[in-house]
């Protein structure tokens, strides 16, 4: 049985894309366990919600889908990157190319058009979203830094982890996903600077094993 984890602090302006996105998957991954995951941080921590949810799967090798609560995958990429992720080691990204509504395509698709007929905007470069992977790779890159709180770069520092620590990039499969529109979080501020400088440290490490280790091993606050 597949586990989806998705980090979740109530908001308003989210409620309508969660439920889109947990019938999506009890729709396209019949018998799939959904797990909605709350950080214990007082500020919403996006990376320490994703290891919680990870570290709640007790089989090391169960195949785990890491979805946001505003993000759809396409059926058959998600499919070929659970069937992938279970054996390869590697986290899998179901898409290679990532699709933004905003508000006039999100409205659309709730207004019932097809969300690849929707109108989008194409954020290049994106790893964020959805992530497969098992605990055992999770574990064997260190997961994500839970010193990035609040909002931004949590995903650039684990790709590049990822990328040091076992050897080459997040596996993309060919296929779409569609984040959907809601009140946007503040990105700035004290907190928001503190990401932007740790964010350097990782650049910094890129390419370097030992540096990235001891870097991902201070994973803590």
């Amino acid at each position: 049985m597949t586990v989806v984890v998705i980090p979740w602090r109530p908001q308003p302006s989210r409620l309508a894309a969660l439920e889109a996105v947990t019938a999506w998957y009890r729709e396209n991954l019949p018998g799939c366990d959904i797990r909605l995951v709350d950080c214990t941080d007082d500020l919403f921590n996006l990376s320490q919600a994703r290891n919680l949810g990870v570290a709640s799967v007790d089989d090391p090798d169960e195949v785990v889908v890491i979805g946001d609560a505003d993000t759809i995958p396409q059926r058959d990429s998600l499919r070929a990157a659970v069937t992938a992720a279970a054996t390869s080691g590697r986290v899998h990204l179901p898409y290679d190319e990532y699709r933004w509504l905003g508000a006039r395509g999100t409205a659309q698709f709730f207004a019932g058009a097809p969300l690849d007929e929707c109108e989008f905007e194409l954020v290049r470069g994106a790893c964020s979203g959805v992530y497969v992977t098992t605990p055992r790779t999770w574990a064997a890159h260190g997961g994500q830094d839970e010193r990035f709180r609040g909002w931004g770069f949590e995903d650039a520092a684990w790709y590049l982890a990822h990328e040091t620590l076992l050897g080459e990039p997040p596996r993309r499969e060919p296929g779409l996903v569609f984040a959907l529109h809601h009140v946007a979080q503040p990105r700035e501020g004290e907190q928001y600077d503190a990401n932007a400088a740790l964010m350097e440290r990782y650049r910094a490490a890129a390419g370097d094993p030992s540096a990235m280790r001891e870097l991902s091993a201070s994973n803590a606050r």
